[in-house]
């Protein structure tokens, strides 16, 4: 389906609202931590400024209660959108209200606002029509390039944008769709998806959706052991969801009818507890792990997974391989983020957890595509309908 873009727009002289995901973390002095989100929206904030009209952008960050909390207000973003800008980004101290009205009213041609956080005001998680009013009143035109809040029917998203008769989607989001559709819907072959996380019941639908297509299924992560209890093996005390284990046997079974390759890890390093400083080993399937629990993928697996990505044109990624965040369990996440960082195919990772490995890694510049939206994504490839995307419509 093709949305409009902001390729439509008749910008000049236009006050422009684009809803931005700037839901970002800050270090101990409260600078911006991971500036990616941020950076992934300046390609349409500068080519709207380059036609002439005036911004006001839109996020959330974080989880306020309905009233704000100045661990959660934009302020920091603002300072360092401009520094990324060079220009002045004027913030006012809320983004609804009289006082917001008439500073969005004095803007010039190419000025940027950042409004308060958005979520500061229970009516947008919500999606109250009058607070949703009140954010349309201040501009002529609507950009959506939140790709990681499309998920979400809030105010900001989707209440405000029947408000417009001239609505678009962003580059980022333009960029996104673009990109997972491919996945989805005509990946270049052979196909290779890789899944992991903690658990199979956060990717039943998205894998029951790639069988459709994909070639080769590797999986990783605390989801690997559900699988793996399903084909009789015993896991020791590792993450298992008991009730998962029909939804596994049955996704292994129609694998097996499609004639699907779908690689389970065949060795595992497993520790005494769930810490970094744990005693740990190797171990294979079949032996006896006794309450020990897995916490990685280990080096004959990443062997099978290597061979498996070789002549690849098409990898999709979503979900660590292991506990990365803990460095004795990292290698399984950090040899996958290497090995596809080498090999010449189209590369899209599912954001999340996925994301901070590759950031981790080092290897961001390497990969073709990296989402930004880790819940919007999945939910896209599922097949869903993502609320945002639909409103702009």
């Amino acid at each position: 389906m093709k949305y409009p873009t902001i390729d439509t727009l008749d910008c000049a002289d236009k006050t422009i609202f684009v809803r931005v995901d700037f839901n970002v973390s800050f270090d101990d002095d409260g600078n911006v931590r991971d500036d990616a989100r941020i950076r992934a929206a300046l390609p349409t904030i500068t080519e709207l400024q380059n036609k002439g009209a005036r911004l006001v952008l839109a996020s959330h960050l974080g989880r306020p209660k309905g009233k704000p909390e100045k661990k959660y207000s934009l302020l920091p973003v603002a300072k360092h959108l401009a520094a990324l800008l060079n220009v002045e980004v004027i913030m006012p101290d809320d983004c609804v209200g009289l006082p917001v009205k008439k500073l969005v009213s004095e803007l010039r041609d190419k000025n940027v606002v950042l409004l308060e956080n958005v979520r500061f005001h229970l009516e947008e998680t919500e999606n109250d029509d009058k607070f949703a009013s009140q954010l349309a009143e201040l501009a002529d035109i609507y950009v959506s390039d939140a790709f990681g809040s499309m998920h979400r029917a809030h105010a900001s998203t989707v209440g405000m944008v029947k408000y417009f008769k001239q609505r678009a989607v962003g580059r980022l989001v333009e960029k996104e769709i673009n990109f997972l559709s491919k996945v989805l819907h005509e990946p270049p072959k052979p196909y290779v998806v890789i899944l992991g996380g903690a658990k199979i019941s956060d990717k039943i639908l998205v894998i029951e959706q790639l069988m459709n297509v994909a070639d080769k299924i590797i999986i990783g992560g605390g989801m690997a052991y559900t699988f793996l209890m399903a084909k009789g093996v015993a896991v020791g005390k590792s993450l298992v969801e008991e009730n998962k284990i029909s939804n596994a046997k049955r996704m292994l079974e129609r694998a097996l009818n499609k004639g699907i390759e779908f690689i389970l890890p065949e060795d595992h390093i497993i520790a005494a507890s769930f810490d970094n400083e744990a005693p740990y080993k190797t171990v294979k399937n079949g032996d006896d792990w006794g309450d020990w629990m897995g916490m990685d993928v280990g080096p004959v697996t990443l062997s099978k997974y290597a061979a498996a990505l070789e002549g690849a044109q098409t990898v999709f990624w979503n979900g660590p391989l292991g506990v990365f965040e803990m460095p004795n369990f990292s290698t399984g996440t950090m040899e996958i983020a290497r090995k596809l960082s080498e090999i010449k195919a189209l590369t899209v990772v599912g954001g999340g957890d996925s994301l901070a490995a590759i950031k981790k890694s080092g290897l961001s510049e390497k990969f073709t595509h990296l989402s930004t939206g880790g819940g919007a994504s999945l939910e896209y490839l599922e097949g869903k309908e993502l609320p945002g995307l639909k409103a702009v419509l």
